[in-house]
Order: C-alpha cells, then sequence, then structure tokens
C-alpha cells in the first residue's frame, strides 16, 4: 500500500541551518525530479540527500522523512500555481462582478486565464518534472496529495470563474452540460503543446518554448476559442 504523507515536518530552516531556505529549496528541486521519474515508491531519500548535496541527517532535520519530503514537493507545485493564477482569477472575479461589463471586457478575462495557463504549462524550467509527478499520481504511484490540496484551494475558484466568463459572454445556461464540455476543449488545445513537447517543438520547428514562442501559442489559442465563442454566442 502506498504511504500517506500525514504531518508537516518538525523543523523550519530559521531554527538553525546556514542558508536554510536555499539548501530546503535544493532538496524539494532535486526530490521533485526523482519523485516524477521514478514514483513514490522508486525514489530514496538516501538517492535525494545525495544528488541535493547533503546527508541523511539533514535532510531528516527539514523534512523528518520521505513524507514529508513528498508533501513539501506536493505543497510548493501547490503554491507556486497558486501565487501564478491569481491575478488572473482576481481579475476575473473584478470582471463578474460588474453586472453591464462588456463582451470584450469578458472575453479579455477569459483570455488572461488562457493565458496564465499557457505560461504555466511550457514556460517554467521544471515544467516538465511537475507534469510527471501529477501524472504519477493519477496513475496510483504516489499519495494522493497534490489534487487533494489543488481542489482545496486554486481549483473550484478558477472554475467558477472560468464557467461563469463563458457562459455570460455566449449565452448559455450553467447548467447546460456542453458549457463545460465546450471549456474542456477550449483549454484542451494547450495541453497539445504540453504533452507532445518533444515532437510539437519538431513539428514547429522551434528549439524551445521560451517566451516568443509562447506568445505565438497564446495569440492562436485566444483566435480560436474568440471564433468559438462568438459562433455559440450567436445561436439559437
Amino acid at each position: 500500500m502506498t504511504e500517506r504523507p500525514a504531518r508537516a515536518p518538525r523543523h523550519r530552516p530559521e531554527a538553525g541551518y546556514a542558508r536554510g531556505e536555499e539548501t530546503r529549496r535544493r532538496i524539494i528541486d532535486v526530490a521533485l525530479r526523482l519523485f516524477a521519474q521514478r514514483g513514490f515508491e522508486g525514489a530514496s531519500t538516501r538517492e535525494i540527500a545525495k544528488e541535493a548535496g547533503v546527508n541523511a541527517p539533514a535532510l531528516q532535520y527539514y523534512f523528518d522523512n520521505k513524507e514529508g519530503v513528498y508533501q513539501a514537493c506536493a505543497r510548493h507545485i501547490v503554491d507556486s500555481a497558486v501565487e501564478h493564477f491569481l491575478p488572473a482569477v482576481e481579475q476575473a472575479e473584478a470582471v463578474l462582478e460588474q453586472a453591464d461589463a462588456s463582451g470584450d471586457a469578458l472575453f479579455e478575462a477569459f483570455g488572461a486565464l488562457l493565458d496564465a495557463i499557457a505560461e504555466h504549462q511550457l514556460l517554467p524550467d521544471d515544467v516538465e518534472h511537475r507534469r510527471l509527478f501529477m501524472s504519477q499520481e493519477q496513475v496510483g504511484q504516489g499519495p494522493d496529495l497534490i489534487f487533494q490540496m489543488l481542489d482545496q484551494s486554486l481549483r473550484p475558484r478558477m472554475a467558477r470563474v472560468t464557467t461563469h466568463l463563458v457562459a455570460r459572454y455566449c449565452g448559455m445556461d450553467l447548467k447546460d452540460p456542453l458549457l463545460g464540455m465546450r471549456i474542456m476543449m477550449m483549454m484542451g488545445q494547450l495541453t497539445t503543446f504540453s504533452l507532445g513537447r518533444r515532437l510539437q517543438l519538431a513539428k514547429l520547428g522551434w528549439e524551445r518554448f521560451g517566451p516568443k514562442e509562447v506568445a505565438t501559442i497564446k495569440r492562436a489559442a485566444r483566435e480560436h476559442c474568440r471564433v468559438l465563442m462568438d459562433h455559440w454566442r450567436h445561436s439559437p
């Protein structure tokens, strides 16, 4: 049976180790990569400590045990996602509070969320490790933790604003089953680049997904969504 993180570590970096936060972050970066590649069971604290350049007692000092390291990795992913998406979510909420918000304002708020998703899926240096870490959980190769964290913070809020923006722009009923399906399809166009990273880069003749390349993807995604949403808006 897969072990589950049950508690936060006893210690904090400010309690004693020099440059504690830097060391703690280095351990998390290494652990995130190893958990992503090998799953929770396949990564050992001995290997994590060795690749992070610390000894086993140092790792235990910061995280207690492997469950604590895993929990810290999951929390790092969730906190980073919340920090990244919060401005776009708050902008969308402010637009939705305006009863007379124009169609352009509604679409711009939706487009900002779309942009944030593209950036989050393609730009960070450790994006592949984050994606694989989450995939390991989805196939049962890690504690069911990160999605619980997301469901307690970011995902319900993002789902609500996205659903309300599209519904208001298109004049759709919030209970229409087509609404959620259409939103998933629009967001799914970005997943194509994230999941098929190497293949899509080769097809496009790009060396990487840098700011310039992601800007092109964001522009195309917005154009596709505007065409679709305008069609739904004017359909009977």
